[in-house]
């Protein structure tokens, strides 16, 4: 099943309105707004990464001379500010008006989802279930982290 164009387009007014957000930030603390950022940006917007390493080697392939120094200021950087959280694998957490928890999921034939906390709950708790990991028990919170 493919992504519909108002998907694909409400994605992508999502993803710009994040980046000119993160933008905003970066220039209220004072950084200059340059190529290999806004590269790098791109890179971690794409929401693909899990590690610098990785963002590393999306982004110097875009740009061969982007270091990867470059790449862990950059995300401290973002950290720092709270565009990004490390935690979360590098997930952004920027957002665009009220606060709000939402868990994006991607397809494998690039369709997107984007869940509710408690949608997010119900499926964690369903497949928990499912796969015979709990019996009567219900799910209280779930943490992003690594193991």
């Amino acid at each position: 099943m493919q992504a519909t164009e108002l998907e694909k387009t409400e994605n992508y007014y999502r993803t710009q309105m994040q980046k000119d957000r993160i933008v905003d930030r970066l220039k209220e603390n004072g950084c200059r707004i340059t190529k290999q950022r806004m590269i790098l940006l791109d890179v971690i917007l794409s929401g693909n990464c899990t590690s610098c390493k990785e963002i590393y080697y999306k982004a110097s392939k875009l740009d061969p001379k982007i270091g990867t120094a470059t790449v862990y200021r950059m995300v401290n950087l973002l950290e720092q500010i709270g565009a990004i959280s490390r935690v979360n694998l590098y997930e952004v957490t920027c957002e665009t008006g009220a606060k709000r928890e939402e868990h994006v999921i991607e397809l494998d034939d690039s369709s997107v989802r984007v869940l509710t906390e408690p949608e997010w709950m119900r499926v964690i708790e369903r497949g928990l279930r499912a796969c015979g990991y709990i019996d009567r028990q219900n799910v209280r919170t779930v943490k992003a982290g690594m193991v």
